[in-house]
């Protein structure tokens, strides 16, 4: 009887398995592993005038509304963004403010829209960069018997984030008489000097921007804010936003063109809120052409 040695047969199934082999097409697919998602920008407007036209510029959009606001999600030159609608005030804008970081991460906000000029200097259609921006409602009054009046002037500034005491009453409230002033990003002023040239209506400066739930038609309390606090503008939306930017640490800037000043003069224009987006969209374009 023929048998195979146990080397033949090692042998014999060798060439077995490596004729199978070739015969046999093994199919597959290999998945990629992805990037990090790009955080997108957040851009907020109040009012329709200061929103709808940069949500227009977006691709892709779609609408998520949540309380008060609407926001736009989409891209601009393939990066993502997201509009915010957050309407006005400085309540309206804090909480929109914190719904968006919360559901969206962004890496960056743009709190921009219109304003009303306390700079003599400063004439419709010109544009402030928030260096800084602070709350002008944290007032606090001095003690006046009844029937002594009331004299804005003398309010002192109140701090409210100063302690988790009382900013009014107590030890705590000595330490809150100060104005707290929340400083623009860097990156983001420096790309919105870098396209400054852009904006064709006016100039464009950097400033303060002063928000309160305060609409101020007393030309001498503009100069007193104007004179005391450094203010450029007010609005009612600026220093909420970037309070609540620094709470959860993403960078920040305003950007408010002036659409009237009384200061001077200069009659409301409406219109120099879509000027204010188009200039912002050319802020962003720079911006994300750094990262």
């Amino acid at each position: 009887m023929f048998t195979l040695s146990k080397k033949a047969l090692i042998a014999a199934g060798a060439i077995f398995f490596a004729s199978f082999a070739s015969a046999t097409t093994v199919k597959s697919v290999t998945v990629p592993s992805h990037d990090a998602p790009k955080q997108p920008i957040l851009i907020q407007g109040p009012m329709p005038i200061e929103a709808e036209y940069f949500a227009g510029l977006l691709k892709d959009v779609r609408v998520e509304h949540t309380g008060n606001f609407d926001f736009y999600i989409g891209t601009l030159n393939d990066y993502p963004i997201v509009v915010a609608k957050t309407s006005k005030g400085v309540e309206n804008t804090a909480a929109a403010t914190a719904i968006a970081i919360e559901r969206y991460n962004p890496r960056a906000i743009i709190n921009q829209g219109t304003s009303g000029g306390h700079d003599k200097d400063l004439n419709v259609g010109d544009i402030v960069l928030g260096k800084r921006s602070f709350n002008a409602g944290n007032f606090k009054t001095p003690k006046l018997a009844e029937g002594e009046g009331s004299h804005p002037m003398n309010w002192i500034p109140m701090d409210v984030m100063a302690s988790e005491g009382s900013a009014g009453e107590g030890d705590a409230a000595a330490d809150a008489e100060k104005v707290r002033y929340y400083a623009g990003n860097k990156d983001l002023l420096a790309s919105a000097h870098a396209v400054k040239e852009t904006h064709k209506r006016g100039k464009v400066v950097e400033g303060t921007i002063a928000s309160a739930n305060f609409w101020n038609n007393e030309i001498d309390r503009m100069n007193w804010l104007h004179e005391n606090y450094g203010t450029s503008v007010e609005e009612m939306e600026t220093a909420s936003a970037a309070m609540m930017a620094e709470a959860y640490k993403v960078p920040f800037l305003g950007i408010r063109i002036l659409s009237n000043n009384l200061t001077n003069g200069g009659k409301y224009d409406p219109s120099t809120a879509e000027d204010n987006q188009k200039f912002v969209k050319n802020v962003v374009l720079h911006y994300i052409s750094t990262l």
